[in-house]
């Protein structure tokens, strides 16, 4: 299966995975799946990390990449077919733009959505399959 791992979650692999729950460990290291990372997720990262809302653990933003391919998961390019079309998912009171181009990015690729954030089911009602 195709999962898509949002920002929260990769942070939680790289720095605190006693944070991940049993099932997100299972879905994660499952052979059977492929795990993506949105780039827009590096993007938030170092946004978040310049303006000092994120501290990071003896790394830097554009170390991070690497690091997610070193563990084994693939990097998704944000695309200009997905951000041309991203007004067309409605908002449904989320507005984090990070988080809604990481779900319109699930619901286009047909991806499922691994995330802690409960906001998110929402969309499930606009295609979002979630873990």
């Amino acid at each position: 299966m195709n999962v898509l791992i949002d920002t929260q979650i990769i942070l939680h692999v790289l720095f605190d995975k006693r944070r991940l729950s049993k099932k997100e460990k299972d879905i994660l290291l499952n052979q059977d799946n492929e795990i993506f990372c949105s780039s827009i997720s590096f993007f938030e990262i170092s946004l978040k990390y310049s303006i000092g809302k994120l501290k990071l653990k003896n790394v830097t933003p554009e170390e991070i990449p690497q690091l997610m391919i070193n563990a084994g998961y693939v990097i998704e390019d944000v695309g200009y077919d997905s951000l041309s079309t991203f007004h067309k998912l409605p908002i449904a009171t989320h507005k984090d733009p990070f988080d809604r181009i990481i779900i319109w990015e699930a619901i286009k690729k047909d991806y499922f959505l691994l995330t802690q954030d409960k906001q998110f089911e929402k969309y499930s009602k606009y295609g979002l399959e979630l873990l």
